[in-house]
């Protein structure tokens, strides 16, 4: 474990505890009635899944940064995550997210299709531009088609449900989520995590990577799988919460050597920390309905993605 992860690890250990206390409403243990079962039930899942959540999205931001090579590169570019909201949108639209374990499964297998779809098309060449191209094929059809299904909601009801769920929160979740997301989640990471030395070995360019023994449609099929579990598990319990893969390996890579094996475990601490401040942040806000948890990120991610082009272009210059 390097640096930046012990660094983290500390942070995430003092952010946690204020987290379960914030709110509109501040627990004191002491002397706020039923804090056990407000703290238990409600706070803690919910606090929980955000640390899940974020750890997969920053671990696949990274993955793809290191296989893309290129720093702008962001888990949404595969178009999992537009499919997996497809999925739970589709359980919307014919009324079954009341039902349990309807939605987030409706959107495991939008998830899955859109990882089978991508390996179907790019895995047979390994090819980064084929892979590229693809994903944002899958995202630009999945948008689409959720375009779709809202335009033609059954009733006003549906399409606020669809229109709330798709902007991303953690509110009113509980431990049948998190149970859930941190399997899958957990799984994806570990896939990652696994292709560190063929993500170094990238660096050096496809050639060298390949003579040093790198087999390009390993390494595609165990990303596809990786991301396609990390962000596949956080669409199907919270929706679309997007720019957490962009922004953390850029604030990471500072406090490590940069190469992309050493990167995948800080950055998914790195994402758990900011989705775990980014919910406790949404719960204090004195704002008339809870701010959407997706919204908030999007609003700092949206600047900090423009700061990198600014940065990008004077480079150039």
């Amino acid at each position: 474990m390097n640096r930046a992860s012990l660094i983290l690890l500390g942070l995430i250990a003092v952010v946690l505890p204020v987290s379960l206390l914030a709110g509109r409403v501040w627990i004191d243990p002491a002397e706020t009635p039923n804090a056990a079962i407000i703290l238990a039930e409600l706070r803690l899942p919910r606090s929980l899944l955000a640390l899940v959540i974020g750890a997969g999205l920053g671990a696949a931001g990274a993955a793809m940064q290191g296989y893309l090579r290129n720093p702008l590169a962001d888990p949404g570019l595969f178009g999992i995550a537009p499919s997996a909201a497809l999925g739970a949108v589709a359980s919307f639209w014919f009324g079954y997210q009341a039902q349990p374990w309807t939605l987030p499964l409706l959107a495991l297998l939008g998830a899955g299709g859109a990882m089978a779809l991508l390996a179907l098309i790019a895995g047979r060449t390994g090819g980064i531009a084929l892979f590229t191209l693809a994903g944002l094929m899958i995202a630009s059809l999945a948008g689409t088609l959720t375009s779709l299904a809202i335009s033609m909601a059954p009733n006003a009801f549906a399409m606020s449900e669809i229109v709330g769920w798709l902007m991303g929160a953690l509110t009113d979740r509980s431990w049948r989520d998190l149970w859930l997301a941190a399997p899958l989640t957990f799984a994806g990471i570990g896939l990652l995590a696994f292709l560190g030395r063929d993500l170094d070995a990238l660096i050096l360019g496809d050639a060298a990577a390949r003579s040093l023994g790198m087999d390009e449609r390993r390494v595609l099929f165990l990303l596809i799988g990786g991301v396609g579990l990390t962000v596949g598990s956080g669409v199907a319990v919270a929706g679309i919460i997007g720019f957490v893969g962009l922004i953390v390996p850029h604030l990471v890579r500072p406090l490590t050597d940069r190469r992309p094996s050493q990167l995948v475990l800080p950055s998914a601490l790195a994402g758990a920390l900011l989705v775990l401040v980014a919910d406790s942040a949404v719960r204090i806000l004195p704002t008339v309905t809870e701010l959407r948890l997706g919204i908030a990120l999007s609003l700092i991610g949206a600047p900090f993605f423009l700061h990198l082009l600014v940065k990008m272009r004077r480079g150039l210059a």
